[in-house]
């Protein structure tokens, strides 16, 4: 997934999923996006919010961000328990229905802000529950461009993907795992786009809403 035909400039994205090893806050990376005045959205996990209640207000404060939903407990969306990435889904639509809306509620009590963007654990589900979603009246966002897979990648791998992005791209990448590349080669590469004459915007500012789209 992209951003619409013609769009100028790239969405940074990056997931907060919450879980073992992964409910902190990669601050290298948020002090990185703010020095340069780079915007950027994030997709909140329930799970993160709960572990990150004064960080997810600091974020959602911060006009350069927007925030978005990551589902509650971070599980790839299925109506009959498949899994992805060794993560078990959902079995059902009404499990579904919390693992998207647990966390739209976690995060609307947090910040008084209701998200309209939603990605799924693992950016996995399928046709029913991203019908599910857009029925809840939120736009199911993926992305074209695997900035750090998963926050696994050292800083020059992940400096080279983002190097590559070209206008219209959705990057993800992971800002909830310091011990990771991502802030490093994030740092690194945002200067190098600048130069090539890239933008940055959150989603809301390119991309319509479900509820823009009916």
């Amino acid at each position: 997934m992209s951003l619409p035909e013609g769009t100028e400039p790239v969405a940074l994205t990056f997931d907060c999923c919450g879980g073992p090893g992964g409910d902190t806050l990669d601050e290298a990376l948020v002090k990185a996006l703010r020095g340069s005045g780079t915007a950027a959205t994030f997709f909140l996990a329930g799970q993160w919010v709960e572990a990150n209640p004064a960080l997810t207000e600091e974020l959602a404060a911060d006009p350069l961000f927007e925030i978005a939903n990551h589902g509650t407990a971070h599980q790839p969306l299925s109506v009959s328990g498949a899994s992805a990435y060794g993560i078990a889904g959902t079995t059902d639509a009404g499990a579904v229905y919390d693992e998207i809306m647990g966390a739209q509620k976690l995060i609307e009590e947090r910040t008084g802000t209701t998200p309209t963007y939603f990605r799924s654990g693992t950016a996995h589900l399928d046709d029913v529950s991203a019908e599910i979603a857009r029925s809840l009246g939120l736009l199911v966002v993926n992305f074209n461009r695997n900035g750090d897979d998963g926050g696994t990648l050292p800083a020059p791998s992940v400096s080279d993907r983002l190097v590559g992005m070209e206008p219209g791209d959705i990057l993800l990448a992971h800002s909830n795992r310091p011990s990771s590349g991502t802030a490093a080669g994030v740092t690194a590469a945002l200067p190098v786009l600048r130069e090539r004459g890239m933008s940055f915007a959150r989603l809301s500012d390119v991309l319509p809403t479900e509820a823009e789209q009916d």
